[in-house]
Order: structure tokens, then sequence, then C-alpha cells
């Protein structure tokens, strides 16, 4: 019998094993799940109807576009998948300082199975929360129908992994579980305060220096095409003459790229050892 044949089965095992382990540990903290829905859902009603009044991004009444409440929707949806993504990479920490991440290392499994248990862990529970965020969306003026629908999950998913994958590559470094919400902060935030969740990607015409500067800086970013997807399959009007919208086939190629580089890096990053792996 070859070495290989049971490869694949083992592979299936360690993926799903770990996968089921995230999943338990992150519903048996309430106070996780209260806090990666919460603190979104608490913004949106905050920033939505303080805002509603004083923001246009439409060039007539249209309800997907004429109030704050129903443009910032989508945002608060990638910040649901931003703040789990958070939440569920710390496991890696109190894994590394419970021993059992050191088993893992030592085992005869591939460490790229051990990243896809951790990420696909992550991003259900992601997806989950976000589709219970989705609920609100019954409230407002939203373009449904069964594709559209079945589009938005699939995109959810896909954009649940990308974090997942990020926070697993800050995570793996770090022994402190302060130092990572430290960095995550100050990565993370600015990241989704620059995908177009909270204001929109100005267009590139008669602009200074620096509101150039922060249009090239939403472009770069791999969540505004996310956002952007979002809010094309929940609204079918789109934003004013003013803002910069990419194409669907854009945004769908940028965060299919961006769910590989990710997940490439998390790999590629298991594969370095610190000081915490040899106690």
């Amino acid at each position: 019998m070859s070495a290989h044949d049971g490869s694949a089965p083992r592979m299936t095992a360690v993926v799903y094993h770990l996968c089921w382990r995230e999943l338990v540990r992150f519903f048996r903290q309430r106070n996780r799940v209260i806090g990666s829905i919460g603190t979104p859902l608490v913004m949106w009603i905050i920033f939505g109807l303080g805002l509603d009044r004083s923001f246009s991004a439409g060039t007539s009444s249209d309800a997907a576009t004429s109030g704050f409440l129903h443009y910032y929707f989508p945002g608060s949806l990638v910040l649901i998948l931003m703040f789990t993504a958070i939440f569920t990479s710390i496991s890696i920490i109190e894994d590394r300082r419970e021993g059992f991440l050191q088993s893992v290392l030592v085992s005869p499994v591939s460490r790229s199975s051990m990243v896809l248990g951790k990420v696909l862990g992550g991003a259900i529970i992601a997806l989950i929360q976000a589709l219970l965020f989705l609920s609100v969306a019954l409230f407002l003026d939203v373009s449904w129908s069964p594709g559209r629908f079945l589009a938005l999950v699939v995109l959810l998913f896909a954009a649940a992994l990308m974090m997942t994958s990020l926070g697993f590559v800050f995570a793996w470094r770090m022994e402190s579980t302060q130092g990572f919400h430290a960095i995550m902060n100050l990565v993370l935030m600015p990241m989704w305060l620059m995908s177009g969740s909270f204001f929109p990607v100005p267009a590139l015409t008669d602009l200074g220096v620096a509101q150039t500067a922060v249009h090239w800086c939403m472009r770069m970013n791999p969540l505004t095409y996310v956002v952007a997807l979002v809010r094309k399959l929940l609204y079918a009007q789109p934003l004013g003459e003013d803002y910069w919208t990419a194409a669907p086939s854009t945004n769908t190629i940028v965060v299919v790229v961006g769910l590989i580089l990710f997940f490439a890096t998390a790999v590629w990053i298991s594969r370095t050892r610190i000081s915490g792996d040899m106690r």
C-alpha cells in the first residue's frame, strides 16, 4: 500500500476537527458572539440614524443611496466579517499558550490542512453572523431575488475566508492577545474605513493631492471591492457620477485574487516558528 493512500482522508479529518473545534469554542463563549455582531449593529444604528438625513451619494431620491442608513448597511455586513476574523484568530494565540498548537505542529499533518481547518471554522462563524445581521435588510428597500441572495452568500463566504486568512497571518507571530488587538486596530479598522463602507470612493476628477491619495488607497484596498459587490447585490441603483465604482467583473476578480493571496500567505507563514512554539 502506498504511503500516500491515507493522506486525503487524514487531511479531511484534520480540516473537519479543527473547523468543528473553532465552532464549538466560539459559541461556548457568548461574549465573543455578542461582541462580534453587537458592535457592528450598534454602530449601524447610531451612525445610520444620526447621519441619515445629512448624507446623499445618489443623483436622485433612490432609497439605496439617499440616506446613510441604507448606504452604511453593506459596510456593516463587512464589518461583522472583520470583527469575526479578529475574534476567531485569537484562538491561534490561545492554542499556542495552551500547548494544543504545538501538538498539531509536530503531528504528521500538512500545514495547509491545519490552516484550512482554522480559517474555514472562522469563515463559517462569520457567515452565520453576517446572515443573521442580513435579516435586518428585510426592513430596508432591498432588491431581493433567489439568485441575488445566493450570490450574496457566496460573496460573504469568500470575503470571510479572505479576512480570516488575514487575521491568521497577523495572529501567527503574536504571543499575546493584547498585542494582537493593537495590531488589528491599527491595520483592520483603517482598512475597513477606506473600503467605501463609511464614505464612497471619490471620482478621480478635480481632486487635491490628499484626496487623490485617499482615492488610490481605497482602490488598492481589497475590501473596497467586497463592499462594492455587496452593495450591487443589495441595491439596484448605482452611486452618483461623483463617485468611483469598478465593474462587477473587476470586483469579482479582485476578491478571488485577494482570497487566494491571503490564504497562500497564511499557509506560508504557518511554516515559520516563533519562540512560543519551542515551549
